[in-house]
């Protein structure tokens, strides 16, 4: 209020007309930091720790409507890690020879994993762009997380490596001009909310820059491939199955399993044999076939389109042992959650203790009650598998 009234004094117009408040920031436990209790963080401190753009992203990735900011250094160190993430993302440009190229178009590029990576940034900086216009900076900011560590460096980057490490120049080239250009993307999207590193990877990724990055233009989507959309993320749902089933069931990464599909479209037959090898490297298999009938016995059963995937674990494992594992973990799940629900039903707890304690407790039920799902899940596909 003081400044809107000293600008409209002193300069005859009103300085601003949106005003945006942000949450408190409180301690990890949500207590309000005072110096008495001790629990006040520096952000000095942090920044000294972590680096600037850890914290402000980390405060612009909590800064939901109406929550307060529960401020842990653990999630500070995260959003380091995502820099150190985007560091590592331009080290693989660089030993690459993905550089930006300034005559590439994005629109007429032809290789089916290109075309899927330019659309979704496309979407991911609409998405952010929306999100920034609401003043939803949290949303904007997990947005362009979720796009830069999964799809860009978890996924893309891995269907990259065969494709520059084979023999076909044209497709190579594209893919190299497509990476780097993917990344200077990226750096755009981000540096609203991590200004320092994007600006010298900005920098450094190019021999030559026409401008800085504070002062380039927003990017704006240039394709729309349906085909290929549903190609590339029928092909990140397979390998999301296959690996999520080993690890819920403890198969060892260094076995390779066997999988079957049964009622697979002509469509998806397809994609399967173009993205084979892909598959098979990714997913750690040692065979990947198509099947008239259902596998009987020895395998789980999961579903990814219209085809049932039988994945050949119980050949791999000690099944005893990891049934009195997941049976272990559920009992002991099930009473620590009737326990914490117990609590929670209680009135006088409810009433008397502090907000930010009844709080906690719900979201370590709900954090539990997650967790305990997925080993009821995992020992039903078990059983089934017999």
């Amino acid at each position: 209020a003081r400044m809107m009234m000293m600008g409209i004094h002193f300069m005859g117009e009103v300085p601003f007309k949106d005003v945006y408040i942000h949450a408190l920031v409180r301690d990890e436990h949500g207590a309000k930091m005072s110096k008495s209790k001790g629990n006040v963080i520096d952000p000095l401190d942090l920044i000294d720790q972590y680096g600037a753009d850890a914290v402000r992203f980390t405060l612009t990735a909590m800064a939901a409507q109406g929550r307060d900011i529960k401020l842990a250094s653990n999630r500070v160190e995260g959003y380091r890690n995502f820099a150190t993430k985007l560091w590592n993302a331009a080290r693989f440009c660089q030993m690459n020879g993905c550089t930006p190229n300034k005559t590439f178009d994005p629109a007429s590029v032809q290789h089916p994993v290109n075309r899927w990576i330019i659309g979704k940034v496309g979407d991911v900086a609409a998405e952010v762009a929306q999100s920034i216009d609401q003043y939803r900076f949290n949303e904007s900011a997990n947005a362009i997380y979720g796009f830069s560590w999964g799809t860009f460096c978890d996924w893309y980057l891995e269907f990259t490596k065969p494709i520059l490490g084979g023999s076909d120049e044209a497709a190579i080239a594209e893919t190299k001009d497509t990476t780097a250009w993917v990344f200077d993307q990226i750096l755009h999207i981000l540096h609203p909310m991590m200004p320092f590193i994007t600006e010298e990877l900005w920098e450094s990724m190019a021999d030559e820059r026409d401008m800085q990055l504070i002062s380039a233009s927003w990017p704006q989507k240039h394709l729309d491939d349906k085909d290929a959309n549903e190609e590339m993320d029928w092909l990140v749902q397979m390998i999301s199955t296959i690996r999520t089933t080993r690890s819920e069931l403890n198969v060892p990464g260094s076995v390779k399993l066997n999988v079957f599909l049964h009622g697979a479209s002509d469509v998806t037959a397809q994609r399967l044999e173009r993205n084979f090898d892909l598959i098979q490297r990714m997913a750690r298999l040692d065979k990947v076939e198509l099947v008239d009938q259902p596998v009987a016995t020895g395998c789980v059963q999961e579903v990814v389109g219209e085809a049932t995937v039988f994945i050949n674990v119980v050949d791999h494992m000690d099944v005893a042992a990891e049934k009195a594992r997941l049976e272990k973990e559920i009992a002991n799940l099930d009473k620590i959650i009737g326990g914490k629900e117990k609590k929670l039903s209680n009135e006088k707890f409810i009433n008397n203790a502090p907000k930010e304690v009844v709080e906690t407790e719900r979201q370590k039920v709900a954090e539990m009650s997650e967790k305990n799902a997925k080993f009821k899940e995992a020992l039903e596909r078990l059983n089934k598998a017999l």
